[in-house]
């Protein structure tokens, strides 16, 4: 009987750390500091990378359900009129589907690490791109102009460092 007690009061004192846990915001209470914010590209010197095709590639976007979808995508960076613009040429998946219900999504570039004296042993030069649908048919002419047949162009409407 007293070890069932011991066990019971042991439980008990959990219960208020299990229900904190089931509150947590993960997501928004996660990192709110640019660890790696010396090592963000942006502007040409990320265009430059990405377009080198050389490191990893994500694109998130959103589930019709409202889950989140990532997946491993090459994509392109090109610039226009002093304005930036991700290319995504995707295959019929779930990510070009999101892409076309909802416009918006998100891609990571992490340059691949360099291996020289006193560089960090893992990614941390890149970016997170959050893009969206562009709303202007002139620009999306000129920029399909130079591209291939089905490569879709979204606008960039924010870039922070990894991390």
């Amino acid at each position: 009987m007293k070890k069932f007690l011991a066990l019971l009061l042991a439980a008990m004192m959990l219960l208020p750390a299990i229900a904190m846990a089931e509150t947590t915001d993960a997501v928004s209470s996660a990192s709110v500091a640019d660890y790696y914010g010396q090592y963000g590209l942006t502007g040409d010197d990320l265009m430059n990378a990405i377009n080198s095709f050389s490191g990893f590639y994500l694109i998130s976007t959103t589930n019709p359900d409202g889950t989140p979808n990532s997946a491993f995508f090459i994509f392109s960076m090109v610039k226009h009129e002093d304005k930036y613009y991700l290319q995504l040429g995707l295959a019929e998946n779930q990510s070009k589907a999101n892409l076309v219900a909802n416009g918006k999504g998100m891609a990571v570039y992490a340059a691949n690490p360099t291996g020289a004296e006193g560089a960090m042993p893992y990614a941390v030069a890149g970016a997170r791109i959050w893009f969206d649908t562009i709303d202007d048919q002139a620009v999306i002419d000129a920029l399909s102009a130079n591209a291939r047949q089905g490569a879709m162009f979204y606008e960039i409407v924010e870039i922070k460092p990894l991390g």
